[in-house]
């Protein structure tokens, strides 16, 4: 079945339309150009029953710097899409969700000239499982070093969350999986580790947490949650750079990201990293951000926005 051939209901410029109606002209600049901005968020069923969305408050924040960084200005304001979010979910009938707000520029011209653009926003929800599968979370995923650089940030805003600049993670990904491998590796310009086609990535060696430091890398919400916890468990972690040796020699390594949660990485280019299997520090972190986000953390529950 289509992905746009279901029941349920997306938000649209403040209105709730039909799902299978919810459409754009071919000649929409932004499928056109590219510059539009997006989020990812996910909704879990918490150990009391209720759903709650995992540090929406950050979401939305990130999706207006998004937008300030490339020039774009949404057509609501942070609260009124804050509570779209959270009502797409109820008007679709879900306990779990991925959430997908997106502003993007319409059809009323052509051409990057084309002055008379106007913003569009558009809020949609649907149940989606594991990002990479659920056998990737239990046992990792094999990787592959990309060809493709991590985007400059002289040419495109690193912390921008921006469709256009997803070409780049697209070409990573294929490359990657028409190699046989599960996902992507990419090296920023210098030739360190950068992040994968969709997902922060952090290595542990000799009981330590590293990961690359904000400078080329979409700064993630996820990534920033898997911080915060490794200094709650006395986990020590930092931001460094490291390269592709540091990544072979690992003991652990693993992704993070909203769709990816926390998923092991257990080969990269061949190389075996630790035992070939999610290590210790990472099934620990892995279990404490399922904690959280089921609510069954108390300290962290300011991160949950109740449905």
């Amino acid at each position: 079945m289509s992905f746009s051939d279901r029941d349920g209901f997306i938000w649209l410029d403040g209105e709730w339309v039909p799902w299978r109606e919810a459409k754009v002209h071919v000649l929409t600049n932004t499928l056109h150009y590219g510059l539009g901005v997006f989020e990812g968020i996910r909704v879990y069923e918490t150990e009391s029953g209720e759903s709650a969305a995992f540090r929406l408050e950050e979401h939305i924040a990130r999706f207006f710097d998004s937008a300030k960084l490339v020039y774009l200005k949404v057509n609501c304001d942070e609260k009124t899409l804050f509570n779209a979010c959270l009502d797409s979910v109820r008007q679709n009938q879900l306990k779990e969700a991925y959430i997908r707000p997106m502003t993007f520029l319409g059809s009323e011209g052509m051409g990057l000239h084309a002055k008379n653009l106007e913003a569009h926003t558009m809020v949609a929800a649907w149940g989606w499982g594991a990002y990479l599968g659920a056998e990737a979370l239990a046992h990792g995923v094999r990787v592959k070093t990309s060809s493709y650089r991590r985007n400059h940030t002289d040419s495109l805003h690193a912390k921008a969350k921006v469709n256009g600049q997803y070409v780049n993670s697209m070409m990573a990904l294929r490359e990657a999986q028409v190699c046989g491998f599960d996902e992507a590796l990419m090296l920023d310009h210098t030739g360190f580790v950068a992040e994968g086609s969709g997902e922060n990535f952090f290595i542990v060696k000799n009981g330590e947490i590293l990961t690359p430091p904000p400078h080329a890398i979409l700064c993630g919400i996820t990534r920033d949650t898997i911080l915060q916890l490794a200094h709650d468990l006395n986990i020590p972690a930092r931001e460094a750079s490291f390269t592709r040796d540091d990544v072979y020699l690992a003991d652990e390594a693993f992704f993070t990201g909203t769709a990816a949660e926390v998923t092991p990485v257990c080969e990269v280019d061949g190389h075996k990293i630790g035992e070939g299997k999610p290590g210790p520090v990472t099934l620990i972190l892995q279990q404490a951000f399922f904690d959280v986000v089921k609510g069954r953390n108390a300290k962290y529950k300011h991160w949950l926005a109740l449905v």
